[in-house]
């Protein structure tokens, strides 16, 4: 007994230290030195980062789908589950909205992609158009091999509704997923209880074999983050990012005011310090960090608000999925971000009313990119720049070269982000 106490203390070190911020950032910055100064050695070790994300993958969508219809018998018995979404409703859009303009003016304030030097606008002609001489940016100089796909409402409304729960499930579609279980869960929350007792036994044990099993994978964090960091920095190089370098600082900022603003919530909500706050935080921000994928953080972003932040287990399973599938701040701060650096770079000035619907638009766009990650993320953008009739195909290639920086970010303020909606969703905890 006393060895498995030690194992488990042992265990529970390395992982403080494994998830803490500066064993992040200094994993990452390892990962970059090795990619710039060997990237034959390095470039192959994308291996390791595509394993590691499909091994949390594989417990992504059972997990979610046991918490969620789990809580939602839970709720629909309790009673609370109609009063739970109109709160849910309120949060998400003052959420996103906040997100939109606090983003808008960000981008406004530092306008990457204004005022560029001269050899900077050279090198970002390169990256466009792989060709030293041509170093204007215009829409000639980029032509894509296939058009880039933009989200329609029809496309979202499709989004919705899986018609085959087991295709879906196959496919990692996570929203049909989501909305499967939402569903399933209130229609099992009318059964009877006599009835549903081995089903709601079942689903708990799958929801706790997946933690379980989410730990274990979680335990290499930072070789993987050495190993992908290299990888990426091996194939890509520095050039990328020295020429975007605006761009990517002020999506960076942007995410840092976001983080910011998320933990305060989070600390004035669970009536702990800042630090302590901070602290909880530490293993849902480093998984985002290191996954790029929002989905995979649930376990751990679970962990942390119901363990040392004390609030309430049935309420946080059922809307950490929800405001993970559905409340993509992240992305809406990098469409909002992206979008006006593309408008500073063609030289074309923005009314309030253009600002407005960049707002509206990506909002919506924020919600249709569920399970999106990476190229396709990136790709929304031309929804947005639809409406303000930008030329984005020219652009695409320059935010697709430094996404993996920025990929990082985006995917942290959406976990972090969702921890803030889910505490101002549920009520405070009960200090004892």
């Amino acid at each position: 007994m006393t060895q498995d106490a030690d194992t488990s203390a042992l265990i529970r070190r390395y992982q403080r230290w494994a998830f803490h911020p500066s064993t992040v950032l200094g994993c990452v910055l390892v990962g970059g030195f090795l990619g710039w100064a060997a990237p034959n050695v390095a470039r192959p070790w994308d291996i390791i980062g595509v394993v590691y994300v499909d091994l949390l993958k594989m417990t992504v969508l059972p997990f979610m789908v046991s918490a969620v219809i789990f809580s939602l018998q839970n709720l629909y018995r309790d009673g609370g589950a109609a009063r739970v979404f109109k709160r849910v409703v309120m949060i998400f859009a003052g959420f996103s909205l906040l997100t939109a303009i606090l983003s808008t003016g960000a981008s406004l304030l530092f306008r990457p992609g204004g005022n560029l030097a001269p050899e900077t606008r050279a090198a970002l002609g390169q990256i466009v158009s792989a060709d030293g001489e041509r170093s204007n940016t215009a829409m000639a100089m980029y032509t894509p091999d296939a058009p880039l796909h933009t989200s329609s409402l029809k496309d979202v409304i499709q989004s919705l509704i899986p018609q085959n729960i087991f295709a879906s499930l196959a496919n990692g579609e996570t929203l049909k997923a989501l909305v499967f279980a939402m569903l399933f869960g209130l229609a099992a929350g009318q059964v009877p209880s006599r009835i549903s007792t081995g089903l709601q036994q079942a689903l708990e044990t799958i929801y706790h074999a997946c933690q379980t099993l989410t730990r274990w994978v979680n335990l290499p964090v930072p070789l993987v983050l050495v190993c992908m960091t290299a990888s990426q920095v091996a194939v890509t190089g520095l050039g990328p990012l020295r020429a975007m370098a605006g761009f990517v600082a002020t999506f960076l900022i942007i995410c840092l005011l976001l983080l910011a603003l998320a933990v305060a919530l989070i600390s004035k909500r669970a009536g702990a310090p800042f630090p302590d706050v901070v602290a909880a935080m530490r293993e849902p921000f480093a998984l985002g960090i290191a996954t790029n994928n929002s989905a995979t953080c649930m376990p751990a972003m679970i962990e942390s608000m119901v363990g040392p932040l004390q609030f309430a287990r049935a309420r946080v399973e059922l809307l950490v999925p929800l405001s993970i599938a559905l409340l993509r701040v992240g992305a809406i701060a990098y469409f909002v971000c992206g979008t006006l650096f593309i408008a500073a770079l063609y030289g074309r000035a923005l009314s309030a009313a253009d600002l407005g619907v960049l707002a509206l638009v990506a909002v919506l766009s924020g919600f249709a990119s569920s399970g999106m990650a990476g190229i396709v993320t990136v790709s929304l953008i031309g929804t947005t720049c639809h409406y303000l009739a930008l030329p984005f195909e020219a652009a695409f290639v320059l935010l697709a070269a430094v996404d993996p920086i920025c990929a990082m970010g985006r995917t942290a303020v959406t976990v972090l982000g969702s921890c803030a909606a889910v505490a101002a969703i549920c009520n405070p905890p009960v200090k004892l």
